[in-house]
């Protein structure tokens, strides 16, 4: 029996990551990246200590269409700081969910075939 989620073609869906690199919808993006279901922006982001709220700007360019940002940190989950959900909570209206990149992906994948706002800011691995 096959349990492959049904997602439209024209959605961004993650495949693989690692070696730098993720390939989504059958295309190889090579850093970081910030997926949206319709579009992937890169991300000038190799590690959690550098996020900041212009790095995110694509994410408040999108408000509309996102209501929970997936932070994938890198290897490891690490914190946000509350200046940066406030930021993001204010001119999005988006949560930020972190976690290390691997769930991220996942989770990413599950929230778009389950048609939810979700985009994800992930740091390569």
């Amino acid at each position: 029996m096959d349990v492959t989620p049904l997602i439209p073609r024209d959605r961004k869906l993650i495949q693989k990551y690692g070696d730098g690199r993720f390939q989504i919808t059958g295309e190889s993006y090579e850093g970081s990246v910030i997926v949206f279901p319709h579009k992937v922006v890169p991300w000038p982001v190799a590690e959690a200590g550098q996020m900041t709220a212009e790095s995110l700007e694509a994410v408040v360019e999108e408000a509309a269409g996102v209501e929970i940002l997936l932070v994938g940190c890198g290897r490891y989950m690490a914190p946000i700081p509350d200046s940066l959900r406030r930021h993001i909570k204010e001119h999005a209206g988006a949560t930020i969910d972190p976690m290390d990149t691997g769930a991220a992906c996942r989770t990413y994948n599950v929230l778009l075939s389950e048609e939810r706002r979700v985009a994800a800011a992930l740091i390569a691995v």
